[in-house]
């Protein structure tokens, strides 16, 4: 069952020691449970540097908790392979070498099984650890709470790594069976809301409830006036900037963008398939027919900009979606999410809330807020030592854990990946 939003809202280091038992059993099941439909082949699959096998996502998380809880302040803890801290350590040059990103799915062993039998000593250490009353508790809260969410992060990323592994196959797999379809929704039309300029307050700061270091400190920026639309771009919207188009009008594309589509041939979005004069989408679900009222995903950042082009319109800052995102109503978010309901796909352009149906790219560089400081030790190289050459995103997903969604958090992406949920809202200059 799905954590209650207060236990959710609370600061870690303030919940009793059973509530911490009940998070972390809730989250390490969760992710086994998004794993039981595969079959143990699927486990291994990786078909770019830049995605993961499922039973790496499976392994790191669990190296998390063992490498920055279990170690450092469990009494006689002794790790349960040598070698596992080298082969699911991902970027923490702090704590050592770490097995090539791009050779993961060469890891046949250790086996499936073993990863589980590692996941469930840790999960067994981990509760003895929580159950200690050490000098070290708050400490060990706060880990705890930033392990489970980065492992939420790592569910997110198995369903988009698995999906793009999937739609290597031309048998086009499907993980899960699609859910009965409601009665078709008609389509909505885009509108604009506007916001007024000014200061306005950005950020969050842990005394709010859990963030991660990058979405601090709160400060003030100037915002000019503005218009955001009302929905995302659908697919009926690209389909449009297709068939006029848009993907062979240099005019439209910042110049990276345009040699990087040259470079790669792209004439539509990842996962749609021309067959018999139809156009398709490959989804978790399988292949679909393509949705034209459906909110268009999988698009670069270099896609999005040049879309928003192509409408006279622009991508939004993040700290214009963020103020947006603020005046959103209580229950937006909580309305907007799909995962729990058992979809795996962006949904319907009437699903117009900012929060919960795809990544938004935004056309801010991903960098520190004034004053940012990272945390010391391995640790701080979770989000500061990425704050080049990408752009942020914002918003949430389809795959994205409800608990994560919120106004402040901060995604990130180089502007030519679009193995994400990703998309655009539209903005504008405001009067």
């Amino acid at each position: 069952m799905p954590i209650s939003s207060e236990l959710a809202d609370r600061a870690p280091q303030d919940r009793p020691a059973q509530d911490l038992h009940t998070e972390y059993d809730h989250v390490r099941r969760l992710f086994e449970h998004y794993c039981s439909p595969l079959e143990t082949e699927d486990y291994g699959l990786q078909a770019i540097p830049e995605t993961s096998p499922a039973k790496w996502h499976l392994a790191h998380t669990t190296w998390f908790f063992e490498t920055f809880l279990l170690k450092p302040f469990l009494p006689g803890y002794q790790p349960f392979h040598p070698r596992f801290e080298y082969l699911f350590n991902s970027y923490y040059n702090g704590v050592g070498e770490q097995f090539p990103r791009p050779q993961r799915g060469l890891l046949s062993r250790p086996t499936v099984k073993e990863v589980y039998a590692y996941r469930h000593a840790v999960d067994a250490a981990m509760h003895d650890l929580l159950a200690r009353d050490l000098p070290d508790r708050a400490t060990i809260a706060e880990r705890t709470e930033l392990g489970l969410q980065h492992e939420m992060q790592h569910q997110e990323l198995f369903f988009t790594d698995l999906k793009y592994n999937l739609a290597c196959n031309p048998l086009f797999p499907t993980y899960i069976e699609a859910p009965a379809r409601d009665a078709t929704t008609p389509s909505v039309e885009l509108a604009w809301q506007s916001y007024s300029g000014g200061i306005r307050q950005i950020g969050t700061t842990p005394q709010d409830g859990f963030c991660f270091d990058n979405e601090t400190p709160r400060h003030r920026v100037f915002l000019e006036p503005f218009e955001l639309a009302s929905r995302p771009v659908t697919n009926g919207d690209v389909l449009a900037f297709m068939r006029d188009g848009g993907y062979h009008q240099p005019a439209l594309w910042l110049a990276d963008g345009w040699t990087h589509i040259q470079g790669t041939g792209a004439t539509q979005p990842l996962y749609w398939i021309r067959q018999d004069d139809a156009w398709f989408e490959f989804t978790l679900h399988g292949l679909q027919p393509l949705d034209p009222d459906g909110i268009a995903c999988h698009l670069s950042g270099y896609e999005a900009d040049a879309i928003a082009r192509w409408f006279g319109a622009r991508l939004p800052t993040e700290f214009e979606w963020e103020c947006a995102a603020q005046a959103e109503p209580d229950g937006a978010r909580e309305e907007a999410h799909f995962v729990e309901r058992g979809h795996y796909h962006p949904g319907h352009a009437g699903d117009h809330t900012l929060f919960g149906s795809i990544w938004q790219w935004t056309s801010s560089a991903y960098g520190p807020y004034p004053g940012y400081q990272p945390a010391p030790g391995a640790i701080g190289e979770y989000n500061g030592k990425f704050m080049c050459n990408q752009l942020v995103l914002r918003g949430g997903s389809c795959v994205t854990d409800r608990r994560q969604v919120r106004s402040t958090y901060r995604n990130f992406f180089y502007p030519p990946d679009r193995w994400q949920f990703s998309g655009l809202r539209l903005a504008r200059n405001g009067g």
